[in-house]
This record gives C-alpha cells, structure tokens and sequence, in this order.
C-alpha cells in the first residue's frame, strides 16, 4: 500500500532576507502623505502648470528672462514631475526623481550623487533659487543648434512663471510676504488656524 509521504514544511523568509527588508523599509502610507502633501502645495503656488509638454513649456519660456521656470508633469512614465526653466542658451528641462519620500533633479551622472534629496518638490525649488553659486546641470533637451551632449548649462532659478489664467488669493499673497520678512513664521504671535496656514505654504515663490 503506498502511504502519502507528508510534503517539507515551506521556508518562510527570515527577517535577515533582502525581501522582508525592503517590505519593512517601504511603508507606502509615508508616500502617500509626502505625495498629497506636495501636490497641494504645488497647487498653491500658481507655477505648477499640471500637464504641459515639453515644447508648450518652450515655447512659454522663450521670450522669459532667464532664470525663469515652471514645474509640469513629466511626459516620461517613469517620472512624475519636470522642472523647465530659461536659461542662457535657452528653454530646456530636468526631471525630478522621487524615492522614499524625498525628491531630487535627475542630473548627469557625473554629478547626481551629490545632488541633496528634499521633503517636498516646494523645499527643492526654493533652495535652487537661493543665493548660491549656480549647479551645472546636464539639460535633457538641448536647446536649438547644441547637442545634447553640449547641454551642461547653470541652474539659477530667479522667478516663477505662474499661470496667467489664475489670479493668487490675498491670503496667499499675504502668506509669501510673510514668509519672505519672518524667517520663522511659526514663531510669530499668532493665532494657531494662522499659523497652520503659514506652515501649509512655508516658501517664498
């Protein structure tokens, strides 16, 4: 009479395997959080231009003064966010990555290891725009007449294009004049609902 012969009992994976580590890294309700977050601010600030190709973005951009710049969604699937701005030789644009909670320009590689991760696409921006000595960057559209190869131009944002179709509220105005004359707004005396608002939009463009 032939008897079933029990079956191995199955191998579970450690806590010391590359699988179970990785699931107890990535918590995706920190993403979430971080994306809401930033996209409501992106929102607020009237230069996120939501779903703007990259020749609409060069052609807003031409005739801007350089330093100019607006945010758009990628067109690349593997990126959520672009970055295009004017520069001396003319419009081009830089992917932002994002990974775990923090986002960062997607430059060459040469340099992209010592490009710093920020907690929101707003907290990347205003460091750009800083006084500070500009970042050569590699461009990924090289503007007419360079090869791409060629497109290592300085980062210097200066100003927002914000979108013309929309007027920014007086409470955010007035939000960004106090984010530019306080260095600390939270510390200010004043009522906490205030004091939320501030810290909701806590940049200077």
């Amino acid at each position: 009479m032939l008897r079933d012969t029990p079956s191995p009992a199955p191998q579970l994976d450690t806590p010391d395997s590359p699988l179970d580590s990785n699931l107890l890294l990535w918590d995706p309700t920190e993403d979430l959080r971080c994306l809401t977050r930033t996209f409501h601010q992106l929102h607020d600030s009237g230069w996120y231009w939501g779903p703007v190709s990259a020749g609409e973005a060069q052609a807003l951009l031409r005739d801007e003064l350089e330093g100019t710049f607006l945010v758009r969604d990628s067109c690349h699937p593997l990126y959520m966010l672009t970055l295009s701005l004017k520069t001396a030789r003319g419009p081009t644009y830089v992917r932002i990555k994002y990974s775990h909670g923090h986002f960062c320009l997607d430059s060459s590689c040469q340099s992209k290891q010592s490009l710093p991760g920020f907690g929101s696409v707003g907290e990347l921006v205003q460091s750009y725009a800083r006084p500070r000595r500009p970042l050569s960057i590699g461009g990924h559209m090289a503007p007419p007449g360079l090869t791409l190869s060629d497109a290592t131009v300085p980062l210097r944002l200066v100003r927002p294009l914000r979108i013309r179709e929309t007027c920014p509220s007086l409470q955010h105005l007035a939000r960004l004049a106090i984010n530019r004359a306080a260095p600390a707004p939270a510390q200010l005396p004043l009522p906490r609902l205030l004091v939320q608002y501030l810290q909701d939009y806590p940049f200077q463009l």
